[in-house]
């Protein structure tokens, strides 16, 4: 169900990516030795967050990376210690998102409201992982539970893994990003089906304010 571009719209955008990527980069390299020092200070764990690979463009699985803004070993802790099964349970109620996460370190808590732990996957786009524009990456075990849950989501869903899921993307620029799987994987389909060159750079832009304001905050 791939919604084809021309591949002109694909040509270019692989070559925005690749040149934001790289400014990106070098641009947040302080910023990037600063989170990294802080989040050793604040927790003990990896840098990066230890958490399963996501799916990618036509179903391929990669390893996004991220800012590691939980305690160590967050994803296993929530799946498989007794002691968060209440917790894990509201976490698949809530669409895969907790408001009030126990798991969340001081760093992380703000971090993750100014998106600050996405940072990292400007490598993954540079990788042709990721593009900068796209639908969210899901883990597999989500996708698998919301579309049991959401049976008429599953068309929406194959269009969205017909392209690279991104940085940033519109349901996150509109300050929705509370919004439930259906809602969220319907959006991600209408930028899939809508994208072009203008379309992308006017997400591009609206990104950094809903980082500094927090309502793009995943």
């Amino acid at each position: 169900m791939e919604t084809e571009k021309s591949g002109f719209y694909e040509k270019t955008k692989r070559l925005i990516d690749i040149i934001f990527s790289l400014l990106l980069i070098i641009l947040f390299s302080p910023l990037i030795l600063a989170v990294s020092v802080f989040i050793k200070l604040d927790s003990k764990g990896p840098i990066l967050a230890d958490t399963p690979k996501r799916v990618g463009k036509n179903g391929k699985l990669f390893k996004m990376y991220k800012f590691r803004s939980m305690v160590q070993n967050a994803h296993r802790l929530l799946r498989r210690n007794p002691a968060f099964s209440e917790l894990f349970h509201e976490y698949k109620k809530g669409s895969y998102k907790l408001k009030d996460d126990p798991r969340i370190t001081k760093v992380g808590r703000f971090i993750r409201k100014h998106s600050l732990d996405e940072v990292p996957q400007f490598f993954n786009i540079l990788k042709g992982e990721m593009s900068l524009v796209g639908p969210r990456a899901y883990y597999p075990d989500e996708l698998e539970e919301q579309q049991k849950q959401y049976p008429h989501t599953r068309g929406a869903v194959d269009v969205v893994l017909s392209v690279k899921p991104g940085l940033t993307g519109y349901w996150q620029v509109s300050g929705r990003s509370e919004i439930n799987f259906d809602k969220r994987i319907e959006m991600d389909a209408h930028y899939v089906k809508k994208r072009s060159i203008i379309y992308d750079l006017w997400i591009i832009l609206k990104t950094p304010w809903a980082m500094i304001s927090g309502k793009g905050a995943l």
